[in-house]
């Protein structure tokens, strides 16, 4: 087996392969949240949220189709890809530095000497022909500068790559409660259609009664007015539906006429019997609390990176190659030439540059800490909230149903005592109005439950599927199919 011959550039790798790092050890900090939910949450239940893909948790067929549009149509969803592509590219170039770069070059020089300047007294013209391959810049590792700055660019990729789920999970949840809203809308203007013809059917009944003498004409005049009332709440509504749409159709993305037949808000299953685990397992699950700690991480690498500055810094620099004075000898047996430049900078004095950049990576490294730290408590907060909201607005939802029921019971007693001469068109208003505004309130305290569950899945950190999950492709190949067309049409 023939001798390995130590070149330079061997050499160099070696020293580069031996290097130590300056970054200090990470250690998770404690999440400042309590270990246990608060009392008045009922974290009990028979599955565990992080088993259950968005499907089978937003069950209604149409639900289902606008969250799988959004998620390819999306435009901030797209921008949200391209900044992981964008921190990926940023981490490659600067994982680059821990490799030599190597160009090829051939170059040529020619000079002409003058007569006066000649050592022979007469002009001279001389030539010179390099071809080679070159080493530039390649620093020697030793302190682990590079590594640390390196490490630091792939967690910032990371980083990218967790708020990228982050926003995926919370389109879920918007698209589904403006899909909830608007179900919300429709179904109260479909309450006030009602109310309409109901009072517009009294209106009939007290103008016939005013005609023949058993009402009063204010009796009538109160009548109109109870109509025109639920005519102005119509035009309100109707405008309130058509503002759901829009934005609705803004958040998904696109439009288009053939979705699937969806659901009532009665008929929607979003309060599944999901268990809840223990706070440190359920909030560290969350993909914006994975990002806010690996933006620490970064921080922490940064001070490696800080610290070897204090220390020397070796770069190579070299060339292999042949030279020669004519360019047919560039390949003669005696033309082989190569260079090499070894270089040690030692920071001496820089007005306390170096030690600035290190105070300001321990300063940045505990922001980091801090804003790790706040973002778990808000994920503490939000989550206990929402498990409260849960428990509350279903409690809240059944005493309403049953003041509705209550209500619409009284408003027929009260319609029947009034063709009867009992009792005055006054308390029939009454009831009208509280009738109303009960049967309203059902609708509005479903939307609410049910937009509890559908943040409280974000704020659980949603299935399994948001773990490590790959950039959505949909959005990519959505993204990359308009560029195509753009670039044909031109």
């Amino acid at each position: 087996m023939p001798k390995l011959r130590r070149t330079p550039l061997a050499l160099a790798l070696l020293l580069a392969s031996a290097g130590c790092s300056m970054m200090p050890n990470y250690f998770r900090p404690e999440p400042p949240v309590a270990k246990q939910w608060p009392a008045s949450v009922d974290p009990r239940g028979e599955r565990d949220i992080a088993d259950m893909p968005w499907q089978e948790y937003f069950p209604d067929p149409r639900m289902q189709a606008l969250i799988a549009a959004a998620l390819e149509n999306n435009r901030d969803l797209r921008v949200a890809v391209a900044r992981v592509e964008e921190a990926r590219a940023l981490y490659r170039i600067q994982r680059a530095d821990r490799f030599p770069n190597v160009g090829a070059n051939a170059s040529e020089q020619a000079a002409r000497t003058p007569a006066d300047l000649s050592s022979s007294g007469r002009s001279m013209t001389t030539h010179r022909y390099d071809v080679g391959a070159n080493l530039l810049s390649f620093e020697l590792d030793f302190w682990g500068r590079v590594a640390s700055l390196t490490e630091a660019a792939r967690q910032q990729f990371l980083a990218t790559e967790e708020a990228q789920r982050a926003f995926r999970l919370s389109l879920i949840s918007d698209v589904a409660n403006a899909y909830l809203s608007l179900k919300e809308a429709e179904e109260s203007l479909l309450l006030a259609k009602e109310t309409l013809r109901t009072r517009a059917d009294m209106l009939n009944l007290v103008g016939e009664r005013r005609n023949v003498g058993v009402s009063s004409e204010l009796d009538y005049l109160q009548a109109r007015g109870s109509y025109e009332t639920a005519r102005v709440a119509v035009e309100q509504l109707d405008q309130q539906r058509v503002a759901a749409e829009n934005y609705l159709r803004l958040v998904i993305g696109t439009d288009r006429a053939d979705w699937p037949q969806g659901r009532s808000l009665r008929e929607q299953d979003l309060i599944g019997n999901f268990a809840v685990n223990v706070p440190s397992e359920v909030l560290l699950r969350r993909p914006d609390v994975r990002a806010a700690e690996r933006q620490l991480i970064a921080a922490n690498a940064n001070i490696g990176a800080a610290r070897a500055a204090f220390f020397p810094r070796i770069t190579l620099t070299g060339m292999l190659g042949t030279a020669s004075a004519a360019f047919s000898g560039l390949f003669d047996a005696g033309s082989a030439a190569w260079t090499f430049q070894p270089m040690l900078t030692q920071p001496i004095f820089d007005a306390g540059r170096t030690q600035a950049n290190l105070d300001l990576a321990l300063v940045r490294k505990n922001i980091a800490v801090a804003q790790y730290e706040s973002t778990i408590q808000q994920a503490f907060r939000e989550v206990a909230d929402l498990l409260s909201a849960r428990e509350r607005i279903a409690r809240q939802l059944d005493a309403q149903m049953t003041l509705e029921r209550t209500q619409q019971q009284r408003l027929a007693l009260t319609e029947a005592r009034y063709r009867e001469g009992i009792t005055s068109f006054l308390e029939v208003l009454d009831a009208q109005r509280d009738a109303y505004q009960a049967s309203q309130a059902v609708i509005s305290t479903r939307r609410q439950l049910l937009s509890a569950a559908a943040q409280l899945y974000k704020a659980l950190g949603g299935s399994r599927e948001f773990e490590g999950e790959p950039i959505v492709a949909a959005a990519n190949a959505a993204a990359s199919q308009e560029t195509k067309q753009t670039a044909a049409g031109k």
